[in-house]
């Protein structure tokens, strides 16, 4: 691995880190962490593999409440780190994702505990009026939580990659048999906790069409998504709980000079 990669591994848990608390474009995220590590270490089929399968995983993980999700960034910067570089099975690597997330989970509440310091320091500084001094405090908070990958990444690129490859190979394979199994069947258990929350009536039919339209083999990922999204579009346009009753109803009822709801509520404040 030249210096370039490892620079470049750096900066993506590092982004990964502070993503996973402003989650804002989401970098912190498998798919998108496993393909970038994939990318920069020359290995992008392997990182986009990983992202896939360990990305069905991560959609069942959510904070609920006072609830604190495995975290994501870790796992799949770990993860992606043992299969681009030093040639850990794509199965072997998500189940060693799972106890990953949770050592992030217990990071991150020691990376919080420490910020609350950074919390009182930035109230004195707002209290004296230092804007800088509140901003600094709120920079040096999120760095925190980038370290906070960044650092256990750089630990495991230090590790040799024959070390690895030893440490798989002096594994019985009884047990590497039992992390496959277990990878695999992790992937189905957060593809299930996902379908629990959106299973309804309305979402049903789409989801056995979905599988209907899957076994045609004709029809690749962009077709796919077209198709995804036009039915999304229809079933905007028709559904009456998006569109008011009816467009026709409701634009027939205005030419017709019905009152108009939002027009009413805002003459009322007049």
């Amino acid at each position: 691995m030249d210096i370039l990669s490892a620079v470049l591994i750096f900066v993506i848990a590092f982004l990964a880190g502070m993503e996973s608390v402003l989650d804002q474009f989401e970098l912190h995220q498998p798919i998108i962490s496993c393909t970038l590590i994939g990318l920069v270490t020359g290995h992008p089929v392997e990182g986009i593999m990983l992202a896939g399968t360990l990305q069905l995983i991560a959609l069942g993980w959510m904070n609920i409440g006072a609830a604190v999700a495995p975290d994501a960034a870790l796992a799949g910067v770990s993860s992606g780190i043992f299969v681009c570089l030093k040639g850990m099975g794509v199965q072997e690597a998500v189940a060693v994702a799972i106890p990953m997330a949770v050592a992030g989970t217990v990071l991150t509440i020691f990376v919080r505990t420490i910020t609350v310091g950074f919390a009182h320091g930035a109230d004195a500084a707002a209290a004296r009026g230092n804007v800088t001094g509140v901003e600094a405090y709120l920079w040096l908070s999120v760095a925190c939580q980038g370290l906070r990958i960044a650092i256990p990444a750089m630990i495991i690129m230090a590790i040799p990659a024959e070390a690895v490859q030893a440490a798989l190979a002096a594994i019985p394979e009884w047990i590497t048999t039992g992390l496959s199994t277990a990878g695999g069947f992790i992937v189905v258990v957060g593809y299930a906790m996902v379908m629990n929350m959106m299973a309804t009536a309305k979402v049903w039919p789409f989801f056995f069409l979905g599988f209907a339209l899957a076994s045609v083999s004709e029809l690749g990922l962009i077709a796919m998504g077209i198709i995804g999204v036009a039915l999304a579009f229809v079933y905007l346009d028709l559904s009456p709980e998006f569109n008011g009753g009816g467009n026709g109803g409701a634009a027939a009822a205005t030419a017709g000079g019905g009152s108009d709801p939002l027009d009413d509520i805002l003459n009322d404040y007049e």
